[in-house]
């Protein structure tokens, strides 16, 4: 029996046989659990159908069961299938950004189990681009009449660095969970959702696709999250505190930061994350373990998760990050640092 665990074929860049990706498609519809590539990070998987399925994934998560998960679906999928109704906005958006890290929540299909919405009446859809992703959903779909979608939230214990790569996921579950290992994720944190359901377009979680990207199709600008939307759904990964490494973390700009540092012991060592240019004397500071966070929102974006957990092996006491720009090109990268740091405000 193939195993995916690791590459196997050197003539594919992504390293999975279609053999590899049929057995786990065989998985999938088997009501087992597969970890598996997206362009944003690593997904846990299971039959978006199967309550059964999805009670897995909660469980190996250690999730609540009303926080909903996303139903990626193949590219060829119809997110018809899915909703009570696909309004004229959530197929622009369709149009222009899937496959892509763009995830839409619109009322669920009455057919559809409530276990994949937490309960609610709504359900959140998207399309990866990862090529492994792809031919994944494609091969489970074929199993359901062209109909099957794939429940998949992040592959680590909830509240935790979500996964880039395949070892963060083998690193979370050992050998329990099957995992294809299709490289590092591109884009590095999880995919924008942008809630449809309501009758206007509002931001839940920013990503990669932006509110300048989302209004440039709608003709409107969505409503951004500032914790007055009472009727928001609940959608994954809008917890105050998330995607928190093990290490103690605090944000705070860098003029706050540098009397912390100052006041460490010296003979304890703690991290400093941030960018270069702003970092100063501390870049060779004895007891600073220093990482140069990129400049670019993108690449941070796309290296922040392998630094946290790289940091959670570094043999530091606490991880300190630089505040970055309060503007929409950083506004996905500071929600999840800020979600991170709010794991540790109650501690002091």
């Amino acid at each position: 029996m193939p195993d995916s665990s690791q590459p196997t074929d050197p003539h594919d860049p992504h390293g999975v046989t279609p053999a590899q990706i049929e057995h786990a498609a065989a998985l999938l519809d088997a009501g087992e659990l597969v970890a598996f590539p997206t362009e944003t990070v690593y997904g846990l998987g299971g039959d978006a159908e199967s309550p059964e399925a999805i009670a897995r994934i909660y469980a190996a998560k250690g999730r609540p069961a009303n926080h909903p998960v996303i139903v990626h679906l193949a590219p060829h999928g119809d997110p018809r299938y899915w909703v009570a109704d696909l309004p004229p906005a959530a197929q622009k958006l369709i149009d222009a950004f899937w496959p892509g890290p763009l995830t839409l929540i619109l009322k669920r299909a009455a057919h559809i189990p409530a276990a994949v919405s937490g309960g609610q009446d709504s359900v959140g859809l998207r399309c990866p681009s990862h090529p492994v992703a792809q031919a994944l959903l494609s091969a489970f779909s074929a199993r359901r009449g062209g109909h099957g979608g794939v429940a998949a939230p992040s592959a680590n214990r909830f509240g935790h660095v979500s996964p880039t790569t395949a070892q963060h996921v083998r690193d979370e579950f050992g050998s329990a969970i099957h995992v294809l290992d299709g490289g590092a994720s591109d884009v590095g944190i999880e995919s924008t959702i942008l809630d449809l359901s309501r009758g206007f377009p509002a931001l839940l979680r920013p990503g990669r696709v932006t509110p300048p990207d989302i209004a440039n199709v709608l003709g409107e600008a969505p409503r951004l999250p500032d914790g007055s939307d009472a009727t928001a759904p609940r959608a994954s990964g809008t917890l105050k505190a998330h995607y928190a490494p093990r290490t103690p973390l605090a944000l705070l700009p860098m003029e706050a930061l540098e009397p912390l540092l100052a006041a460490s012991p010296k003979d304890e060592r703690v991290a400093l994350v941030a960018r270069a240019s702003r970092v100063g004397r501390w870049m060779a500071a004895e007891n600073v373990h220093f990482v140069a966070a990129p400049e670019d929102p993108d690449a941070y974006a796309r290296e922040l998760y392998g630094f946290l957990r790289a940091l959670d092996r570094a043999n530091v006491t606490r991880i300190f990050v630089e505040k970055l720009p309060d503007t929409i090109e950083w506004i996905a990268v500071n929600d999840r640092l800020g979600r991170a740091a709010a794991a540790f405000e109650a501690q002091g």
